[in-house]
């Protein structure tokens, strides 16, 4: 059965999560914040959990991870049989405090964000049973901890009933800039229309999946991140947040 450890700097606790989703306690605050690709989500709920004292979970680098995986075992994802025994197999830990993520105990926080992993976990997370595992795991984390989670499926899927929710987007032009931005910092110099054109077809993957598709929940508040710094979309969510939780830094952790 998949294996995925959330850590903190001084302490590490195995989960056993159920395979059902359990109504959310009273006490516990869930910050859902979905988007797609390039619009800022990873960075802002970082930011967001360590200002309100709250767990961090990068569920894309769930998925990133096992497509990272796969590519080195030469699994294609067509190929569910064996993606599911992988999803099955695979031991992931989470640093909730950073973000680092470790695969059958190898640090793979940057390998992951290399361009034929993004691709790769566009087609991987489209895998049902891969989804099951991951999305059983993601629940059982917040069973007893407030967190911010980051993905394409967490308030319509993961917790629809997550207290706060928050759909991050951007013009398609803006989302390509930031993503050659990041790019660029590795020391690739990549082409703007070529990475505009692997971005929608990643939306593309991403809005027709059958399983679990990238969607805005009918609830979730749409946050135009355009133009934004992160510190100005920080502060929206903070607002937002705030909004719905007496008081988010003391809520149970």
């Amino acid at each position: 059965m998949t294996t995925l450890w959330w850590r903190r700097r001084v302490a590490q606790r195995r989960l056993f999560p159920g395979d059902s989703h359990k109504q959310m306690s009273d006490k516990r605050i869930i910050v859902a914040i979905d988007g797609p690709g390039a619009s800022g989500k990873s960075t802002v709920a970082l930011r967001v959990a360590a200002k309100l004292g709250y767990l961090y979970i990068n569920t894309g680098a769930m998925y990133r991870a096992m497509a990272l995986w796969a590519l080195r075992l030469n699994v294609a994802p067509s190929d569910m049989h064996r993606m599911e025994q992988l999803a099955n197999q695979a031991q992931i830990t989470l640093d909730a405090q950073d973000g680092h993520i470790t695969l059958n105990g190898e640090d793979v926080t940057e390998a992951i964000r290399d361009e034929r992993v993004s691709v790769a976990a566009s087609k991987v997370s489209a895998i049902p049973a891969v989804r099951r595992a991951l999305v059983r795991i993601q629940r059982g984390m917040a069973e007893e901890n407030s967190v911010v989670m980051e993905g394409r499926d967490i308030g319509s899927v993961v917790f629809p009933d997550a207290q706060v929710k928050i759909f991050l987007d951007a013009l398609p032009e803006e989302r390509a800039r930031r993503r050659a931005r990041e790019l660029e910092q590795k020391g690739l110099h990549p082409d703007l229309s070529v990475v505009a054109a692997e971005l929608q077809k990643r939306d593309d993957r991403d809005r027709h999946r059958s399983q679990s598709p990238l969607t805005q929940a009918p609830d979730a508040t749409l946050v135009d991140t355009t133009g934004l710094s992160i510190e100005e979309v920080e502060e929206v969510i903070l607002r937002l947040v705030r909004a719905r939780v007496s008081n988010g830094k003391e809520a149970a952790r």
